[in-house]
């Protein structure tokens, strides 16, 4: 899987490239599904949520330019796969998850992983983790149709937000903005497809 993101993907940064490799993703995904864990493909998980693709999860996490002193928040744990890379590679996460059933479960195998350093937490993600804010870099594993102002308003100058946002539920453009001292600074990294971000500042439960 490794050798894929690197040769196939062109995924260069070496400390994304060891968290991959040190994280078990088999023990992220449901027993009948774990022979297909490291295949560069997205998996389903219970709630109708997924596990995203590695590629996806390393491309994220290379994008945030993270060291051992970031503070990172994630909305969207889901499993808690992209929690368990995040902690390899930054000082503190702190995620959140609507679903209190994946939250449970996320929180139980990081710390069955011995990785002490993140927190997964149930609520609506939308409106960000204010206790804690500002963050060096924000992850969000879900589409919206636009980045949620609380999110933005908890990133340091400096700071970098990477999440798919599109005018569609099933279709997005993978984002990442900087904020500078005068604003922020929007890049797009091409298209991708994930589940809708639900909250406030997302999409309605409504379909």
């Amino acid at each position: 899987m490794v050798e894929h993101l690197r040769q196939h993907h062109g995924i260069r940064d070496a400390r994304v490239l060891a968290a991959m490799r040190e994280v078990p993703r088999h023990y992220f995904v449901p027993e009948a599904l774990q022979g297909n864990a490291y295949g560069d493909h997205a998996l389903p998980i219970a709630a109708n949520q997924t596990i995203s693709q590695p590629y996806i999860v390393a491309r994220m996490s290379e994008l945030l330019e993270l060291d051992g002193d970031s503070s990172v928040l994630e909305i969207g744990a889901g499993s808690g796969y992209q929690t368990a890379v995040l902690a390899r590679l930054a000082g503190r996460v702190l995620a959140i998850e609507r679903i209190s059933e994946l939250a449970r479960v996320a929180q139980s195998r990081i710390r069955a992983l011995n990785i002490y350093n993140a927190t997964v937490k149930c609520f609506d993600g939308t409106l960000g983790w204010s206790a804690h804010a500002p963050y060096d870099a924000i992850l969000a594993a879900a589409g919206g149709p636009e980045v949620p102002e609380p999110l933005m308003a908890q990133l340091k100058v400096g700071g970098r937000l990477v999440m798919p946002v599109g005018e569609r539920r099933d279709a997005q453009r993978l984002v990442r903005v900087i904020r500078n001292a005068d604003g922020y600074a929007r890049e797009d990294h091409g298209a991708c497809a994930f589940v809708p971000l639900i909250g406030r500042y997302g999409w309605s439960e409504q379909t």
